[in-house]
């Protein structure tokens, strides 16, 4: 006899989109566990159940335990869980994907392993990014020349705006604290972008790791796709919450994002965008996806071939 202990898991075509889904929970001080389909949290005010299918990435600070159960629950349902030190300045794991097809990542791969196609890539995100810049025949370094002008002018406009002073864009990931109030809300803020830029690419099937502007590290492409909306999200954020002052900075600009993200639906953009990059057309999540390689063609799989009637 067969004893079941828990919930099926879920199929994949049932569960919500990506682009459908909440932002990101941000969750500290507090005992995370599973009860059915939810997510149970608990700390010494009570305790919150989630619908753990409408969650798109966990974000866990200081002083949380997270249950083996809550854990299998959350990489069923395809979100993402991201265990971070003090105010997100450290980013540690991710959970499965939504997708069981391989096609964007079979396209990300090819076109970052051509240079043409690659500076075409890095070309057309940057035009993302400021959309009135000419990008035509510039260079990679040209590129990135301009990004670090155009970035370095954005700075300096918030802190016109706001009156909070700037002089540059350092911090120290071992001491968030020490940190000027502006580097701390940025911290803060960019964590948050880059957890849900993480768990949108991983549910997608992407490689966090192939970036097409940065390389060399396990999220190269997180940070390609985070500094689309870096101008336009995190840093007016940072800079606004930075002028008003407040008791814990880290905690408000984190609430300003998840607003910002909800109400400007980021996920449902960021996952146009990376299709627009990676030239796919939009579809659904496929539900049979996996084949064999042919020179000409592909084949299907869980079929035993044969030269002809006979075995060789």
């Amino acid at each position: 006899m067969s004893i079941n202990f828990g919930l099926e898991k879920p199929k994949k075509q049932l569960l919500p989109r990506v682009r459908d889904r909440i932002s990101f929970l941000y969750l500290e001080h507090c005992k995370i566990n599973r009860q059915d389909g939810a997510i149970s949290c608990q700390d010494e005010k009570g305790t919150v159940l989630v619908p753990a299918a409408t969650i798109s990435v966990l974000l866990l600070g200081p002083g949380t335990s997270v249950a083996h159960r809550a854990v299998e629950l959350i990489s069923a349902v395809g979100a993402s869980i991201v265990w971070i030190g003090e105010e997100g300045v450290r980013y540690y794991a991710n959970g499965e994907g939504l997708t069981t097809s391989s096609n964007l990542i079979m396209k990300q791969a090819k076109l970052i392993s051509n240079e043409r196609s690659r500076l075409s890539v890095a070309r057309n995100m940057y035009q993302m990014r400021f959309p009135n810049e000419i990008v035509e025949g510039l260079t990679m370094q040209q590129l990135r020349g301009r990004e670090g002008s155009r970035i370095r002018k954005t700075y300096r406009e918030w802190s016109r705006i706001t009156g909070v002073p700037w002089d540059k864009r350092t911090y120290d990931p071992e001491n968030y604290e020490t940190g000027t109030p502006i580097n701390q809300a940025l911290s803060a803020g960019h964590a948050c972008l880059y957890g849900l830029c993480h768990s949108v690419i991983v549910a997608l099937g992407c490689s966090p790791s192939l970036g097409f502007i940065h390389t060399g590290h396990t999220r190269a492409f997180v940070y390609d796709i985070a500094d689309i909306y870096k101008a336009e999200v995190t840093i007016p954020i940072a800079f606004q919450v930075a002028a008003e002052e407040p008791d814990d900075i880290g905690a408000e600009v984190r609430h300003r994002c998840r607003d910002y993200f909800h109400n400007n639906k980021l996920i449902e953009q960021i996952v146009k965008d990376i299709k627009i990059l990676l030239d796919e057309e939009e579809c659904e999540i496929e539900v049979e996806t996996s084949y064999l390689w042919d020179k000409d063609h592909l084949l299907k799989h869980g079929v035993s071939y044969r030269l002809n009637d006979e075995d060789k």
